[in-house]
């Protein structure tokens, strides 16, 4: 704690009875060294709770430290370091303790504030820095009364003292200002207990309280909110708590859900709140710039309804509890998934169909005597990225409207002068669906799917492109497969294609069409050659006819397949050159069995021109990409009715009134510690002539005027005070400026 040095000490509360024990343990509580050492330990934690994500699921906290480190921080509560048990104890010691250091020096400085300290010595005056002497040509006691006057018109508070001395009768004037400097520090200290407070009684401690005394325990399980036993539940009567109230539109709901380590409370509300609307409306960026619920509060005792609109910032509140617009989340979307098959073959993972689910749910897939489950993650209608050169779309998935990084934002807008931020573009592409396929072991990989096909390229003649996003692990980000558009917007060209080169007698055909369109007509004796080669090729490229065993290292298809024939079969000095001709006999052969399959689709061939290029050039690049997909399927999003759901915070704070009352009382405490300055003055007026005149033989006659001696004290030195202690000889001395 922070005090005047001359007006208090920095030991704590000594009592005189009591065992050693006692006091010292009181002394301890008391001294202002134990609450700084609180209050730096809470600085530290907060600090801690601040950089660290509180209450995220303990998987993102192993995948961040390891596993070690993971149970570590979570064994000392730094997941939830302001429910802490330590920090909760911590703020109690910082209660009793600033609460003993206010009853110990609130007396001592309310006691000085009406102390002018009138008895001071004369001789001890000229020992102030700020002191000034002068001859005045009344007597003693009209100078002092006109001294004292003045300065009770300029706000200070005058006492004056009639001393008898060896020259006759002299008057001390003692004045004082700036009282408030020192209440500053009561103010100050006082609102460091009633945050403290506030804290405590809106923090968890209150609900561990409930927890102990009436045998409540933390649910870990899952199902239905209404089969979750009385055990696990807090009731409405509970004076404070926080928590989280999830409604889909056009549904209610009554109980609030408190995250605890290791589960979840339920807190059962005294009202049901029904979303009849949720209104959102996004900025150009993706970001939401409006988050607006329509509800209707239904009271459980009257059975009234009342309507009410819940915004950011402007929450709705009913019998004490205030409802706050939190976030918004999928409220149970129904999605139809079109499979597309990425495996070849007679498998049936190679057949298409179509699925339809709800965001949120599962559903049961058979791959032959694989069994997997289908879990629908989430819907996202609007994905905002940004197509600058500095960009990677495919890095990341689409802006989370859900969130804003106000860590990046404002780093971008820091730093160097010369710092400058890059131009973006961006763009909303439409839906996105997230999904997981979990096995029979219960290991699952997440998909991430767009809708639309995406123009990543400016350029005119790229296609547009089909992502299809997975990853192993939340930690990872991304990986897409990129299949191109066809001429109708589909992936349907792609598809024919790969189960095309799938097929050894739609290969041939393939190959023997290009044979014939590349062996010059003055040179049929390299028909055979050609076709080996491009035979041979294709082949590679295709893979074999079974699928590859797992416990293989490299992939046995794909452009990687044919890396590793040249390693392994062409001499180091001609691998570029050979290379290149294998490259370009391959990227024929697949225009040519690309034709093939319009054809046979009652399509017209594609016209060799830059698109048809362009087009061939991705697709030879999703091919070879395709094998390392890690599932046979992937789904697109079809269809969607989108059912939006409001997050609110609906919260009893009792607290918080007083915490309003301690930010009140801290400001006024700093305002009146670093702004209003204690100042004390003293004047002391001897008779002219007398044995305690400062310049003796000076002035009038003795008995008609009189020597004074002014002296000025501040708590801080400041030019202010100087500037001040002038104005204040002009006035009282009548000197001269």
């Amino acid at each position: 704690m922070t005090v005047p040095s001359h007006a208090v000490s920095t030991h704590g509360l000594r009592l005189r009875a009591g065992s050693h024990a006692l006091r010292s343990v009181v002394e301890l509580l008391s001294s202002m060294r134990f609450s700084i050492s609180l209050l730096t330990v809470i600085c530290i934690a907060s600090v801690i709770g601040t950089v660290l994500k509180q209450q995220e699921p303990l998987s993102n906290y192993v995948n961040q430290f390891g596993p070690f480190w993971a149970q570590v921080f979570g064994a000392v509560s730094l997941y939830t370091v302001y429910s802490a048990w330590w920090f909760m104890l911590i703020l109690a010691f910082l209660v009793i303790s600033t609460s003993l250091c206010i009853a110990r020096n609130t007396p001592k400085i309310l006691a000085d504030l009406n102390q002018l300290k009138e008895n001071i010595r004369e001789q001890s005056l000229k020992a102030f820095g700020h002191r000034a002497e002068a001859a005045l040509d009344e007597a003693p006691e009209a100078a002092a009364r006109r001294i004292g006057q003045t300065l009770v018109q300029g706000g200070w508070k005058v006492k004056l003292q009639q001393r008898t001395t060896p020259g006759g009768e002299g008057w001390m004037v003692a004045a004082k200002a700036g009282a408030a400097n020192k209440l500053g520090y009561i103010a100050a200290h006082s609102a460091i207990v009633l945050v403290c407070v506030g804290g405590l009684l809106d923090g968890d401690l209150i609900v561990r309280a409930q927890m102990w005394l009436n045998n409540k325990s933390i649910y870990a399980g899952g199902g239905l909110i209404a089969d979750v036993p009385a055990q696990h539940r807090l009731s409405e009567r509970n004076p404070t708590f926080r928590a989280n109230l999830l409604v889909a539109e056009g549904t209610q709901s009554s109980t609030a859900i408190l995250n605890q380590p290791g589960g979840v409370l339920l807190q059962d509300l005294p009202f049901a709140v029904e979303l009849k609307k949720f209104i959102v409306e996004y900025y150009s960026t993706g970001m939401p710039k409006l988050f607006a619920s329509e509800i209707v509060i239904h009271d459980k005792a009257t059975g009234e309804k009342i309507p009410a609109r819940v915004e950011v910032n402007h929450p709705a509140r009913h019998n004490g509890v205030e409802i706050y617009q939190s976030s918004f989340d999928d409220g149970g979307s129904s999605v139809t998934l079109k499979a597309i098959p990425l495996a070849v073959g007679d498998q049936p993972s190679s057949k298409p169909f179509e699925i339809q689910g709800t965001i949120g749910g599962s559903s049961s897939l058979t791959n032959g005597p694989e069994k997997m489950t289908l879990e629908y993650t989430a819907l996202r209608v609007i994905n905002v990225e940004n197509f600058s050169d500095s960009g990677s779309m495919g890095a990341t998935s689409g802006v989370d409207v859900r969130k804003v990084d106000l860590r990046q934002a404002i780093d971008s807008r820091l730093g160097a002068a010369n710092k400058t931020r890059e131009k973006k573009e961006l763009r909303n592409v439409g839906p996105s669906v997230t999904y997981k396929l979990r096995d029979a072991a219960g290991q699952a990989r997440e998909f991430h799917n767009y809708m639309l096909p995406v123009k990543m390229d400016a350029a005119e003649s790229s296609p547009a492109l089909f992502l299809l996003g997975v990853r192993e692990t939340p930690a990872e980000p991304f990986q897409y497969l990129r299949i191109p558009a066809d001429d109708q917007g589909s992936m349907d060209g792609f598809l024919r294609l790969r189960r095309a080169l799938a097929d050894p007698a739609q290969r041939e055909r393939a190959v023997q069409r290009y044979v014939r369109q590349a062996t010059p007509a003055d040179r049929p004796e390299l028909a055979p050659q050609l076709s080996a080669s491009a035979s041979r090729a294709l082949a590679l490229f295709a893979g074999p006819d079974q699928p590859a065993n797992s416990a293989q290292a490299k992939p046995l298809a794909g452009l990687q397949a044919i890396s590793d024939f040249m390693e392994t079969n062409v001499p180091e000095s001609e691998r570029n050159r050979a290379g290149e001709v294998l490259v370009r006999i391959l990227n024929g052969v697949l225009f040519e069995l690309l034709q093939s399959t319009r054809e046979q689709n009652g399509l017209k061939p594609l016209p060799l021109d830059e698109k048809t290029q362009a087009f061939m050039a991705q697709a030879v690049l999703s091919l070879s990409d395709a094998h390392h997909y890690p599932a046979p399927m992937a789904f697109a999003l079809k269809e969607f009715t989108q059912l939006q759901a409001s997050v609110f915070q609906v919260a009893r704070t009792p607290g918080k009134n007083i915490v309003y009352l301690g930010c009140a009382l801290l400001i006024l405490g700093i305002f009146a510690m670093l702004y209003v300055r204690e100042r004390r003055l003293w004047v002391w007026l001897a008779p002219s002539g007398g044995a305690d005149s400062a310049t003796p033989g000076k002035g009038p006659e003795s008995g008609t005027g009189s020597q004074a001696t002014m002296a000025l004290s501040t708590n801080r030195q400041t030019m202010d005070g100087g500037q001040e202690f002038e104005m204040l000889k002009i006035k009282l001395l009548q000197v001269p400026r």
